[in-house]
């Protein structure tokens, strides 16, 4: 079964760094789809089990951002 999960992402200001930040996160162990909400910060995360946190965060701090 899917589990979705909404993080808020701080420093995102462009579509490079939408897309940066979707590249790290859909590399992370199970994930099947990131959809990110540049104005917002809010990025949905769709994976095949429950998600390593650690790794989601250590995704996002690759990409140069942070995890509010």
């Amino acid at each position: 079964m899917p589990v979705t999960k909404t993080i808020t992402v701080k420093g995102m200001t462009c579509g490079h760094c939408e897309s940066a930040v979707r590249s790290e996160i859909a590399d992370v162990d199970g994930v099947t789809s990131v959809d990110v909400d540049l104005p917002s910060g809010a990025v949905t995360i769709t994976s095949d089990h429950e998600l390593d946190e650690a790794a989601v965060r250590a995704a996002v701090d690759e990409a140069g951002y942070t995890v509010a």
